[in-house]
């Protein structure tokens, strides 16, 4: 079997954030999305961070657009996930499946 890069956790869920939002959402929306979900802060720089490696790795691309008027008319970054980061969440989804599988009875909750 040949070994694949593999996604960190933040890193996956920065792309289903991305997936989550609308068509190519801006860096701020998938951000929002985050701490929506997560119900915590994101870090700004860990964030942008993330994205820049997601970038260099080939799991999303971004173009910069002419920004809104609330943000003072500053280019906003639009994201979207590339075919390659599809299919690493997939199979990184997929691994997890496999690891759950069978362990189900193991880890319920105990009943009352």
């Amino acid at each position: 079997m040949v070994a694949r890069a593999q996604l960190g956790e933040f890193e996956q869920r920065v792309l289903l954030a991305i997936l989550r939002c609308d068509d190519q959402p801006t860096a701020l929306d998938v951000r929002r999305e985050l701490e929506r979900v997560l119900g915590r802060e994101v870090s700004r720089g860990a964030f942008y961070t993330t994205l820049e490696r997601l970038e260099a790795k080939g799991r999303l691309t971004w173009s910069l657009e002419r920004g809104r008027l609330p943000r003072g008319g500053a280019p906003e970054r639009r994201l979207s996930v590339t075919a390659q980061g599809k299919r690493d969440l997939r199979a990184a989804r997929q691994s997890l499946l496999d690891l759950w599988r069978g362990l189900e009875d193991l880890l319920d909750e105990p009943r009352p």
